[in-house]
């Protein structure tokens, strides 16, 4: 959009409000059109401001950020950006919010000067404006619906490596949600902060046929079984071609990230055995130097397609660097995973 992104903050703590607004208000291109202490407030001035974004807390008095989501995307869908507490509690909500629609996350700062100094927000909140709203879309293990198995022996055989960013939530709820009970191992690299990424391996574990766990380091790799790597801490690479197993290491950032997408990637495509990448939707570029790595050592890739990717970012860059052999709308992921691991 050529005019300016109009964000209207909603938050109890007044403090917060204002260094919300001030992050935004250093980027030219957002403009932050008002702020509320609470649902009924942020309900009138969404009526009388008609902001393109809307940045909400989850523990609110009165109505909690959750309940208000809900009413948003079922009322007037549109992009929402959830700014939580790294408690366990704040993340445990912020997973079930993004599940329900929510474009991003923003966990909030340890300090003042850590938020003062941040710019991933204003990022976060310009991709929300171009993206869709999106209604929200409940899963549940009987609504998802899994796909056939591929078989045991191919099973054994075969790894499943994922990458996802924004939009990764909902997106890899419908994903894995589609696998069989007895997949082929599958590790996902997902774009969160480190205290969420527990809570949505639970997630991911309650509504989806595979067992999930947040990955950890050594642990051997077995069919039915879903690896989410930790966020914000380690890299995740996959080593050992006769006994594949997980290896979490600290390092610098890769293409921007930790964990990065494009070192699991790579660390498929020396793995020497065969293996399947798939680049869901999410910002930047992390993931298709590692899938294009992963494509030319004769292994099989799949990319989400620009429609129904909430950020075509990622997957983007995929495709047009000649890294995605299929490229698919999300809900024929699962499908062509399981074809493809034979």
């Amino acid at each position: 959009m050529t005019r300016p992104v109009r964000v209207l903050v909603v938050d109890d703590s007044a403090t917060m409000r204002s260094l919300i607004a001030a992050i935004l208000r250093r980027e030219p291109q957002i403009e932050v059109v008002g702020e509320a202490a609470d649902a009924q407030e942020a309900r009138a001035k969404i009526k009388a401001l008609d902001p393109d974004v809307l940045t909400l807390d989850i523990e609110m008095p009165g109505m909690n950020g959750l309940d208000f989501l809900d009413k948003i995307m079922a009322l007037r869908p549109m992009p929402v950006v959830i700014v939580s507490a790294m408690t366990e509690k704040g993340a445990a909500a912020t997973v079930r919010a993004l599940a329900a629609g929510a474009f991003d996350c923003f966990p909030k700062p340890a300090s003042i000067a850590a938020i003062r100094e941040d710019t991933v927000l204003a990022q976060i909140v310009l991709a929300a404006a171009r993206g869709p709203a999106r209604a929200s879309r409940p899963a549940t293990r009987a609504a998802i619906g899994a796909v056939a198995s591929p078989g045991a022996a191919a099973a054994g055989r075969y790894i499943i490596g994922i990458g996802a960013s924004t939009g990764g939530v909902e997106t890899l709820l419908e994903v894995i949600g589609g696998f069989p009970v007895d997949c082929p191992p599958t590790v996902i690299v997902q774009h969160m902060p480190a205290m969420f990424t527990a809570s949505f391996a639970d997630r991911l574990d309650r509504f989806c046929p595979p067992k999930v766990a947040e990955a950890v380091s050594g642990t051997i790799l077995r069919p039915g079984h879903v690896y989410l790597a930790p966020g914000g801490r380690q890299h995740l690479e996959v080593v050992g071609a006769s006994a594949p197993r997980i290896r979490l290491y600290e390092g610098e950032t890769v293409s921007g990230h930790r964990p990065s997408v494009d070192v699991m990637f790579r660390s498929l495509a020396r793995l020497g055995r065969p293996a399947v990448g798939i680049l869901l939707t999410g910002m930047g570029a992390d993931g298709a130097q590692g899938l294009l790595e992963m494509r030319r050592a004769g292994m099989r890739t799949i990319g989400q397609d620009e429609a129904t990717s909430v950020v075509y970012g990622m997957p983007g860059v995929a495709r047009d660097l000649g890294a995605v052999e299929h490229q698919l709308p999300v809900h024929r992921v699962a499908q062509v995973a399981m074809e493809l691991a034979v």
